[in-house]
């Protein structure tokens, strides 16, 4: 047996924090659409589940787990640098040109400085870099990136990782599931 509590419900208490307890009850996620779909205490909404998988993996798994989303997204000859001493380059591919990747777990904001950092790393015959995290990047983390006059960058964040692991189906698959209307039962 299990509980079952209402986004929108947990939602209005995680704004009044009038639970008896003082603790605060938040949604299963943020989304309004979501508010009258009900989520068994054990089942979280997918994507929260796999950003939580991704967070946890082992550091060298989530550089293997982008080299081969960056294959599925076409890029060509993705390798990935050994473990320890890569000087900043997780790995390296072809898309046209030459690239080199780099991969961080992280669960707050990547900041313009992890930019720099990862750009300063790139050797010349790199012509473009990616920057893949589970987190998210700081507005001056995106201005960074986009510098003109300076190598781009292109930013991957956890959530359109988690979208682009959904559209080649790596690790996910879709499930077919069905609502069930109760009112329906109830007045037939």
């Amino acid at each position: 047996a299990f509980t079952v509590q209402k986004n929108a419900k947990k939602r209005e208490m995680a704004k009044s924090n009038d639970k008896p307890d003082g603790k605060m009850d938040k949604p299963e996620d943020d989304i309004d659409s979501n508010d009258d779909v009900e989520f068994p205490d054990e089942v979280k909404p997918w994507r929260q589940q796999l950003a939580n998988v991704l967070q946890n993996m082992d550091p060298y798994g989530f550089e293997r787990l982008s080299q081969r989303l960056l294959r599925e997204c076409g890029f060509t000859q993705v390798s990935v640098t050994k473990k320890s001493g890569d000087g900043g380059i997780d790995g390296n591919g072809i898309e046209r040109f030459n690239v080199a990747f780099q991969c961080k777990r992280y669960k707050g904001l990547v900041s313009s400085g992890d930019i720099r950092d990862f750009r300063g790393s790139l050797t010349t015959d790199i012509e473009k870099g990616i920057f893949i995290t589970t987190g998210s990047f700081s507005k001056a983390a995106k201005d960074e990136a986009t510098t003109p006059g300076k190598k781009q960058i292109d930013l991957i964040d956890g959530e359109e990782f988690i979208s682009k692991l959904a559209e080649y189906s790596i690790g996910v698959k879709e499930v077919k599931t069905y609502e069930i209307d109760e009112d329906f039962f109830a007045k037939i």
